[in-house]
């Protein structure tokens, strides 16, 4: 365990993350340690979440944020307050009110859920509250000049789903296309991406579902009988599984190609029992397979997992956990010595945040990671394998070619 007095705020961070200090021309100031701002002590940083530990969301998901906390508690360093919205909009708007105005957080950290988080993001910007790196990859979160203290993470859902959409329509061209999506801004966000790519003529049928109704019968009814051999879903771990075991009872085998969120193979195979339905299935991804274990962020993951949080599986969303944690805690080491909120967001602007992505991450003229690289299921693990693409929503699709950096070695 690190020590407990420490010689700056920013070197609370600092060991969790490995990396050395750094100020910030945004900085709130420079010399010794002081309570710079809420949530920050001479000694300690508290952040906040809103996360489905129950409720239709929770399964796979309600372990991101104890993959995150296993990363702080590595150091020491960073009180993480996380509370069950069980992703629903009304709850969440509690759950954060009360972390800003009760508990005192810092800010927000990776609140999960387009339509829980955008019930808590006007607020969090009136409040002028850092809203840092939310779990959905809505473009909403990339709109500073209306919610400048919102930022997003992951690839957006219309970069990613036009990036999927090249891959259909290169891989199975003449094939008839389904969609199943969550009608929400998630969905809708992907569909937008894949509609940039797949010709029209050749998407039969558009189905959606509200996660408040657990029966996707009819929807998987309406994909069969359209004919669609290529099913394409926008949708949560559970309702992926859903969807699968309804599409088994009725005989439906369609090439199933899904997003980077909906087919984690340990979560959904947990739901089904089993992962031989999700064999051939192709999803994307913008951070490593947890199932590469060449990959030293992987590697450096599993140790924290196996010493914090050895008993749930490890899998893409402790990935997923890990990842968005370090890139907290390097955007901290570049707040400042004493960090304010405003520091904060304004280092991300420019901070270099580079880490354990496959492709670029970006806070200037984007909000997150940039692109994906197209994987398959096979044996119950996710296979990533050629280009990694970038894309804006309106812009060309181009590739990455650059390298990964290592984790710090004393991560």
């Amino acid at each position: 365990m690190a020590p407990a007095a420490i010689a700056s705020v920013l070197a609370l961070v600092a060991a969790a993350c490995g990396g050395g200090t750094s100020s910030s021309s945004s900085s709130g100031g420079g010399g010794a340690n002081t309570a710079s701002a809420p949530g920050i002590t001479a000694t300690s940083i508290t952040i906040g979440s809103h996360q489905p530990l129950t409720g239709v969301a929770a399964p796979g998901y309600d372990e991101i944020a104890p993959s995150s906390k296993a990363l702080f508690d590595d150091g020491r360093k960073i009180t993480y307050n996380y509370q069950d919205d069980a992703y629903n909009p009304t709850q969440t708007a509690t759950v954060v009110r009360s972390l800003v105005l009760q508990d005192n957080v810092f800010g927000i950290f990776n609140g999960l859920g387009t339509p829980t988080h955008l019930a808590a993001q006007q607020f969090l910007n009136s409040e002028r509250v850092p809203d840092l790196f939310v779990a959905s990859g809505c473009d909403c979160w990339n709109n500073p000049s209306k919610y400048p203290y919102t930022s997003g993470y992951q690839t957006d859902y219309t970069v990613e789903g036009k990036i999927t959409g090249q891959y259909i329509k290169n891989t199975f061209a003449g094939k008839k296309v389904g969609y199943l999506y969550q009608n929400d801004d998630f969905g809708q966000g992907g569909v937008q991406g894949l509609d940039q790519q797949i010709p029209k003529s050749s998407v039969v049928t558009r189905q959606t579902y509200v996660p408040t109704n657990l029966d996707v019968g009819p929807q998987v009814a309406a994909l069969q009988s359209s004919g669609a051999e290529v099913a394409v879903l926008y949708t949560v771990p559970p309702f992926t599984a859903l969807t699968l075991a309804a599409a088994a009872k009725i005989g439906y085998h369609p090439q199933w190609v899904t997003s980077s969120v909906s087919a984690d193979p340990t979560t959904v195979g947990g739901l089904l029992k089993g992962t031989s339905m999700l064999e051939g299935l192709v999803s994307s991804s913008y951070l490593p397979s947890p199932n590469d274990t060449s990959n030293p962020w992987v590697q450096t993951y599993m140790r924290i997992h196996n010493q914090y949080v050895p008993n749930p599986p490890f899998h893409g969303n402790t990935v997923y956990g890990m990842s968005v944690a370090y890139t907290f805690v390097k955007l901290m080491q570049q707040a400042g010595t004493n960090p304010t909120r405003q520091s904060v967001v304004n280092a991300l602007k420019t901070a270099n945040l580079a880490g354990p992505g496959l492709v670029p991450i970006s806070y200037s003229g984007a909000s997150g990671y940039t692109g994906v690289q197209m994987g398959t299921i096979s044996g119950g693990k996710l296979t990533l394998s050629g280009p990694r693409y970038t894309a804006t929503d309106n812009g060309p699709i181009g590739t990455f070619n650059g390298t990964q950096p290592p984790p710090p070695s004393n991560l």
